[in-house]
């Protein structure tokens, strides 16, 4: 059984309580019976969402604290208070954290797998550091090398069997999406270019299924309209009831139904694999839209940022500058630093996620490592 122990606040509890006596009272667990009986290796590209580390050990970029304040007690990389949704995945399974593909001095060898995600990171435009097909470039690198030395280190590297039985995670999307607006193109130019987007990660999906990959794990992205970066930045006239972006969201929510229909695709067309699709979206909108029912206050206002209500964003005073204003940390954020999650927001995600409602097919987590 993993071991985790997080203290978070909960619709069902008036207090804080450790994990254990909470998972006995409320759900979605996280701390879940894995079924593992191979090795857990996971392999995962990705934006900031699911960054541990890869902006920092790739290009030097500072994060500062108060990032990693939470969990970890330094910054490492991660755009959070503390750990990020891929961190709380990889415990449900008992594993080490994943370490970053690009940090050369973090001591590992990689036998669980790498993390290939870097912050910023989009499907488009291909070849410009790091976008995906860039990451992809990465992953075939590391898997030919680790082959080449696998011979004479069989017993620290992955072997051809490891990478064949690997999880594949993707979860990229978001930058797409947001980058598109960000450069005043319309809603109606926004959403001609979903197609192109979907169809790198097709390109990236079958890359890796004709390099022996079978097991996918596909994150759709969150409702961008919900984050006070948005709200702080742009004009406010198409607001829903819970004081998101409505065009924000409506081009996330079409894009996501083109990357449910590539799934469903895939499934067909590559009648060996396993391709899950997660739905992200519904998730972290829920949390937005029933904060208090979750425990969270100002669930449209940054933990870490400037400006104070009603987001606490400032573009030009980034988390991580000397004159943030940043929440006690005994205080329930959803988000972190006006576009990334807090640890507690990520917990639930993340339960969320292993509770298998919100995959389809709906399927365990460890369904990869399983015999």
């Amino acid at each position: 059984m993993a071991s985790l122990s997080r203290t978070i606040p909960v619709p069902c509890l008036t207090a804080r309580f450790s994990f254990l006596p909470l998972l006995l009272l409320c759900s979605p667990p996280l701390l879940v019976l894995s079924q593992c009986t191979k090795p857990h290796i996971i392999f995962n590209f990705g934006d900031s969402n699911s960054d541990t580390g890869g902006l920092v050990a790739g290009l030097g970029f500072p994060v500062n604290p108060p990032n990693g304040r939470t969990f970890f007690r330094r910054s490492t990389g991660r755009l959070s208070d503390g750990r990020l949704v891929i961190d709380f995945l990889c415990q449900s399974l008992n594993s080490s954290l994943l370490n970053p593909y690009l940090d050369s001095l973090g001591g590992s060898k990689f036998t669980n797998g790498a993390n290939f995600a870097v912050v910023g990171s989009s499907t488009l435009p291909k070849y410009v550091p790091f976008s995906l097909n860039i990451q992809i470039m990465q992953f075939l690198h590391f898997k030919a090398r680790t082959l080449e030395l696998v011979t004479t280190d069989s017993g620290n590297l992955i072997n051809d069997e490891g990478f064949q039985n690997a999880l594949y995670m993707i979860d990229i999307g978001q930058n797409d999406i947001a980058d598109s607006f960000a450069k005043n193109l319309s809603y109606v130019q926004v959403v001609k270019r979903i197609p192109l987007v979907v169809t790198e990660i097709k390109n990236a999906v079958k890359t890796l299924h004709d390099q022996g990959g079978r097991k996918f794990w596909v994150h759709n992205t969150g409702p961008l309209g919900c984050l006070p970066q948005k709200l702080q930045m742009v004009q406010k006239n198409d607001l829903d009831s819970f004081g998101c972006l409505s065009s924000y969201n409506a081009a996330a929510s079409l894009f996501n139904e083109a990357l449910l229909l590539l799934c469903q695709e895939l499934r067909s067309e590559l009648k060996d694999a396993t391709v899950v699709h997660v739905d992200i979206y519904a998730i972290k909108y829920d949390l937005i839209a029933n904060a208090t029912k979750y425990g969270f206050s100002n669930p449209l206002m940054a933990c870490c940022g400037y400006g104070g209500p009603p987001y606490n964003y400032n573009i030009r005073v980034p988390c991580g500058q000397p004159s943030n204003q940043v929440c006690d940390e005994d205080s329930h954020f959803v988000s972190w630093d006006g576009i990334h999650y807090t640890e507690d927001a990520n917990f639930n995600v993340a339960s969320k996620i292993l509770s298998q409602a919100y995959s389809t097919p709906g399927t365990t987590f460890d369904f990869f490592c399983r015999s």
